[in-house]
């Protein structure tokens, strides 16, 4: 394969609970040896892609803010080119106004918005705020998720993420919420972009199978899947049992046996 850029999922690929996954800078430093382009794609929404870069470089990660794409960046472009000069409510867990300038956000207790947006789940994710945004869907109000992820992987195990809120919402309310996040392909694209490198010349390192590297592959990225996050061997058995199923093109342990593959 012709490798011009890596592009990674950072946690659960790079690190878990912000604590860096072993053998993570020595791959990066890696690619720089190599003079290979990288980039970050996550979901993240609980930071900024400043804060987000600071963690990194904080446990030994050569990161910076510039070369990482985030969900919240990716749902502000959104906003500004579908909904220009309009009130929004943003539902998050985390102060990520920094990455969405321009965006006129109003209180959720206010009148009714013209767009709500909801960011990763986290304590903000209230049975009153939920019903809140379930009753503005049912009424025909735009609702933009940064993402659907189902779960994302903690040093304390699996959490649910937002995804499994808005599956329920969708099939109740008959209207469907807008994802901009991962797996959507506006994300691995302008990532791509940022590298200056063709989708078919990128390798993308994940550890879910669905939004990270299956998503990927759809785009021409070559797909590499890590046996950390939240990585479940039952959920890649049962993939590759079925033939009429994609597969990932790699499955290594982790990030530090990318260079392996890279060779």
């Amino acid at each position: 394969m012709g490798i011009g850029g890596v592009l990674f999922d950072i946690d659960g690929v790079l690190v878990t609970s912000w604590q860096a996954v072993p053998g993570a800078a020595d791959t990066l430093k890696y690619l720089d040896s190599k003079d290979i382009a990288r980039a970050f794609l996550t979901n993240t929404t609980s930071k900024t892609r400043e804060q987000i870069a600071t963690a990194l470089r904080d446990v030994g990660l050569d990161v910076h803010s510039d070369e990482i794409v985030t969900a919240a960046s990716l749902t502000a472009d959104h906003l500004r080119e579908n909904y220009p000069d309009s009130r929004v409510v943003l539902i998050n867990n985390g102060e990520i106004a920094r990455d969405m300038p321009g965006i006129d956000f109003v209180d959720e207790t206010s009148e009714d918005p013209d767009v709500v947006v909801v960011g990763g789940a986290g304590p903000e994710f209230t049975h009153e705020r939920l019903s809140r945004v379930y009753d503005w869907l049912c009424r025909g109000i735009p609702v933009v998720a940064m993402h659907r992820s189902l779960m994302w992987s903690t040093g304390g195990g699996l959490r649910i993420d937002t995804g499994m809120y808005l599956a329920g919402m969708e099939q109740a309310s008959g209207h469907a919420a807008k994802a901009i996040g991962k797996p959507a392909p506006l994300g691995f694209r302008t990532a791509s972009d940022r590298m200056g490198v063709d989708p078919d010349d990128v390798v993308m390192v994940g550890d879910d199978l669905d939004n990270d590297v299956l998503a990927a592959q759809v785009v021409g990225m070559t797909g590499v899947l890590v046996r950390t996050g939240k990585f479940r061997q039952d959920v890649l058995d049962r993939r590759i049992t079925d033939e009429f199923a994609m597969e990932p093109d790699h499955v290594i342990d982790s990030v530090a046996d990318l260079p392996d593959v890279l060779a």
